[in-house]
């Protein structure tokens, strides 16, 4: 199964402490390259877009957002963001074929177990349009384990992840690296990339 269900349930109770949490997210020079690399009124995926923060700043530039996540209490705060169709979803619901340009997926597979992270990016890969744009967000390290709220994190090295797109038939363009503390309040290293599916021959 690719979504934890005591993960979805910690993110139901903390929807409104998360929504605080990351209500700076318009201010992420990572969500600002992955705008400054769409072309106008693209149409775009946020996959586990949490309380649709960045979606609504995506839809305020003109794109066309679809926001999906496994939290209803989640989806409902994104459906509120002006512009924003948002959706409930698990992973395995993403089965479109060449729909988006762009996919949004900011620290949401992390939630994967490791196992699945193959099958989910081929499907993205698949729901991309040939030359469409694609951004992942993990946290680093290795192994799964729950924080201290209960979410099951499935961690990854900078090289696997690149490894794991490259597979899916995507090609990393921009890798950035950080720390943050998270909604647990513990600080945590990530990496972010930045790639493309290859456009039609």
């Amino acid at each position: 199964m690719s979504h934890d269900d005591q993960t979805i349930r910690v993110y139901g109770s903390e929807a409104a402490r998360y929504a605080d949490v990351t209500k700076d997210a318009g201010k992420d020079p990572v969500l600002r390259l992955f705008l400054d690399n769409l072309a106008p009124g693209s149409s775009i995926l946020d996959l586990g877009c949490g309380p649709g923060i960045a979606s609504g700043i995506m839809a305020a530039e003109g794109h066309a957002v679809t926001a999906t996540d496994a939290t209803p209490e989640m989806v409902a705060l994104a459906e509120a963001q002006p512009g924003v169709t948002a959706r409930l979803a698990k992973f395995d619901d993403i089965d479109e074929v060449a729909a988006y340009d762009a996919i949004w997926a900011n620290f949401s597979l992390l939630h994967a177990p490791r196992a699945d992270l193959p099958r989910h990016l081929a499907a993205l890969v698949t729901a991309l349009r040939p030359g469409g744009l694609f951004h992942i967000g993990m946290k680093t390290g290795t192994g799964e384990h729950r924080d201290t709220l209960g979410r099951l994190y499935t961690y990854v090295t900078e090289t696997e992840l690149a490894g794991l797109l490259r597979a899916a038939g995507l090609h990393p363009v921009e890798t950035r690296t950080g720390a943050d503390t998270g909604l647990d309040g513990s600080v945590a290293e990530w990496v972010t990339i930045l790639a493309r599916k290859p456009a039609d021959d």
